[in-house]
């Protein structure tokens, strides 16, 4: 639930924008990564390729080096003066030692004119040696043929051998980085079987040179090995021996591939292979991090790229969450404006999206509500009217029932003179009660009115009690409800006046204060109990065999027509009295009409 509130927004306008931000967030996210991956594969790729094409062209260098070697080789086994020596039965008579000379002058030439070659020696079964050095200082014999590229040579049988890199130990004083090519030459004649094997030094430095100019990125190079995984060249070779450092030899070896990855992270090399026709692996290594050199380059242009890609769409996803949601806003405003009672306001729409259409709904919907708002308050109207005319009617027949018995008893009793007085106060009582069918009538006439009451009443009552009124002459003129002061007055004598033992008093008054007009029926009775006071205009009292229809009907009256505020208020002391107030607004004749 608490997480299900947090993407809960008050406003459409801020979900709308939102979402799509959102949206065009993670689509940025994306492309921006999806074009850092492709241009950093690319670059990958790239950088592969073109160390594939360097190992490749240095391969092709290594193997036509070595095949000029081999040529030399053979050469050097196809001389006919070496034949000749190899088939004299003393290599130590006259012709041996002039073949002997002719054969090294001929190894001569062939290391003075190439540089690479460091030297050329026929190392023969019977234990002569041919240099292209006359005058070298040897090993003894027997140290010579005991060297691996010796042992080597005859084992391969007339195939050519390749050594790896090594220090050569043939003359006295001289030792030499070479890489060593041995052939062996089989027996010349069955007569006299002997044979030899031609060795050609080359030149460390050659291949060393051959190779180290290679580039590959900030920390790439090359290394070469042999078919049984010993060095030719490294760069780091005096490290590699002393094993401070390592490479992944044996994976090498057995890589089927021309690519091989080992290692994570920064150190994680890429070795790209490549294979001579006499099994030497020429081998380059890239480091990962190397190949994408301007890595920190392509993360920031994707990084730019993307960021303002983001900005834009979002400014665009703003203006079109403003423009979905201005219509709303304006439509949730005229809402505001009809919870304040305005039902006369429209809202002009052209539109006719969906927004379009529920303006124009909301247009229909407003006169329809003003139009039965205005039969409701019509209705309400008439109701009141009704209830008004209904209430009065309540009022009138009570009246009458009780003066008409009085009028009975009197007549009986012949007391004429009285019945005439009655009968006359009640024809002017009738007279002004009707008053044209108007509602309100000015106070002057509901005092006449009153007075023809009080007439009545007092000659009901025996004369038990007096009677007074004094109102302020500034109020004669303003308006009241018709028939109001009498169902007070009826209380004030039935309740107050008849079950006192001595003659009693009613006084009526009124006067201004504020805005209101206040006027009293005070009467010094025998008054009534609190209870009695606070439950006096409850409506179960209208239900006590009719007993307080009138004081009840007189306050429903006033509220109907003057509102909540007014009606009436009671006061009341036992053996004291009562005070009835009736409060109404002030309204004059002017403003009534």
């Amino acid at each position: 639930m608490k997480l299900r509130s947090l993407f809960r927004f008050k406003s459409i306008h801020t979900t709308i924008a939102l979402a799509f931000s959102f949206l065009i967030l993670c689509t940025t996210l994306i492309l921006s990564y999806n074009s850092y991956r492709l241009s950093a594969d690319a670059v990958t790729e790239n950088s592969l390729t073109y160390t594939t094409e360097l190992i490749e062209q240095v391969n092709k260098n290594i193997q036509t080096y070595i095949g000029n070697m081999e040529s030399i080789a053979s050469l050097a086994l196809s001389s006919s003066d070496l034949k000749r020596y190899l088939m004299l039965p003393n290599p130590d008579s006259e012709e041996g030692r002039e073949l002997a000379g002719q054969i090294s002058g001929f190894f001569q030439s062939i290391v003075q004119s190439r540089n690479d070659i460091a030297s050329i020696l026929f190392v023969g079964q019977n234990g002569t040696l041919l240099s292209d050095r006359a005058y070298a200082q040897f090993k003894p014999y027997a140290d010579i043929t005991d060297q691996e590229w010796y042992k080597k040579a005859n084992e391969a049988q007339g195939s050519v051998v390749i050594s790896s890199s090594h220090v050569q130990h043939l003359f006295r004083n001289d030792y030499r980085w070479v890489v060593s090519i041995s052939r062996q030459l089989p027996a010349a004649g069955s007569q006299h079987p002997q044979s030899g094997v031609l060795l050609v030094d080359l030149n460390y430095n050659v291949i060393n040179d051959l190779v180290k100019q290679i580039m590959l990125g900030k920390r790439g190079y090359v290394f070469i090995l042999d078919p049984s995984g010993d060095l030719i060249y490294h760069p780091q070779q005096q490290i590699i021996y002393t094993r401070l450092k390592s490479e992944d030899i044996t994976n090498i070896l057995n890589a089927k591939t021309t690519t091989l990855v080992t290692g994570e992270g920064q150190q994680s090399k890429i070795y790209t292979i490549r294979t001579t026709s006499f099994g030497w692996k020429i081998v380059g290594v890239t480091f990962a991090d190397d190949m994408v050199g301007n890595k920190r380059k392509i993360q920031f242009s994707s990084a730019l790229w993307g960021l303002l890609c983001l900005i834009i769409a979002l400014t665009i996803s703003i203006v079109f969450s403003l423009t979905i949601t201005r219509p709303i806003k304006q439509l949730e405003m005229h809402m505001k404006k009809v919870e304040k009672g305005d039902f006369d306001l429209r809202i002009d729409s052209t539109s006719t999206n969906e927004i379009g259409k529920l303006s124009r709904t909301f247009n229909l919907m407003i006169g329809k509500i003003k139009e039965l708002m205005h039969q409701i308050v019509e209705e309400q109207e008439m109701k009141r009217i009704s209830e008004l005319n209904a209430l009065q009617a309540q009022i009138q027949p009570h009246f009458l029932y009780n003066t008409l018995d009085s009028i009975i008893w009197m007549a009986e009793l012949g007391k004429m003179s009285e019945v005439v007085k009655m009968t006359t106060a009640l024809a002017k009582l009738l007279r002004s009660s009707i008053s044209k069918g108007e509602e309100l009538v000015p106070i002057a006439v509901e005092l006449e009115h009153i007075g023809n009451y009080l007439t009545i009443q007092n000659i009901r009552y025996r004369r038990k009690f007096t009677y007074s009124i004094e109102v302020d002459e500034e109020l004669l003129q303003c308006k009241i409800l018709k028939i109001v002061l009498q169902p007070l007055v009826e209380n004030a004598i039935y309740h107050g006046m008849k079950h006192k033992a001595d003659c009693g008093h009613i006084r009526i008054t009124g006067a201004k204060v504020g805005a209101l007009v206040e006027l009293k029926v005070i009467d010094d009775g025998i008054g009534m109990e609190p209870d009695k006071v606070k439950a006096l205009l409850a409506k179960w009292r209208q239900q006590e065999n009719g007993k307080g229809v009138g004081l009840h009907n007189v306050h429903q009256r006033v509220q109907l027509y003057f509102g909540v505020p007014y009606g009436l208020t009671f006061e009341s002391e036992m053996d004291e009295g009562t005070t009835v107030t009736i409060r109404i607004p002030e309204l004059s004749q002017e403003a009534s009409a």
